[in-house]
C-alpha cells in the first residue's frame, strides 16, 4: 500500500537526502573529482560557497570574513543548499513523479544549471561558463549529477520511515 502524499514529509525526506547528497558530493570532488581536473592549478582558491558566507556575512555584520572564518562558513553554506534544494525536490517529488526522473539525475542536472551557469556567475561568486573551457565544467556537472541520485536514494529510504 502506498502511503500517503505528505509535502512536510516529502520535505525532511529531501532535506535529508540533500545533507546526505552535499557531503557524497565534497567526497566526489575531493577524491574522483580532482582526477577529472588533471592539469590545472593545485593552488586553493576561494570558491562560490566561500564567497557567499563572505557576501552573507558582510550584509549581515556590515564586515567580511577572514580567510579562515570563509574556510568555516563555506561549508555551512555548501550544506544549507543542499538541505534546502533537497527539501524542494523532496517536496515536489510527493505530488510528480516526473521529478524524480532518472532517479534524481535530472534534478542534479537543473540544478548545475541553475545554480553554476545562472546565480553563480549573476551574484559574481564565480567565472561565468562562458569563460571557462569546457573540460573545468565537467566536474561540477559530474558532482551535481552524483548530488541528484544520492538525494533521490536517500528521500526513498527516509519517506518510507517517516
Amino acid at each position: 500500500m502506498a502511503k500517503e502524499k505528505s509535502v512536510v514529509r516529502g520535505i525532511l525526506a529531501g532535506m535529508a537526502g540533500g545533507l546526505a547528497a552535499a557531503w557524497v558530493m565534497n567526497v566526489f570532488m575531493a577524491g574522483a573529482g580532482q582526477t577529472l581536473q588533471q592539469g590545472q592549478s593545485s593552488v586553493p582558491k576561494e570558491d562560490a560557497t566561500m564567497k557567499a558566507a563572505d557576501a552573507i556575512a558582510l550584509t549581515t555584520t556590515g564586515e567580511h570574513l577572514s580567510p579562515a572564518e570563509e574556510e568555516k562558513g563555506g561549508p555551512i553554506v555548501h550544506y544549507t543548499f543542499g538541505a534546502l534544494t533537497g527539501g524542494l525536490y523532496g517536496g515536489l517529488a510527493e505530488y510528480s513523479s516526473k521529478v524524480t526522473s532518472g532517479f534524481g539525475t535530472s534534478f542534479g542536472g537543473v540544478l548545475f544549471s541553475t545554480a553554476d551557469f545562472l546565480a553563480v556567475p549573476a551574484l559574481n561568486l564565480g567565472p561565468s561558463p562562458t569563460d571557462q573551457p569546457a573540460s573545468a565544467l565537467a566536474t561540477p556537472f559530474a558532482a551535481h549529477i552524483i548530488y541528484g541520485a544520492t538525494t533521490e536514494f536517500v528521500r526513498r529510504i527516509v519517506r518510507v520511515m517517516l
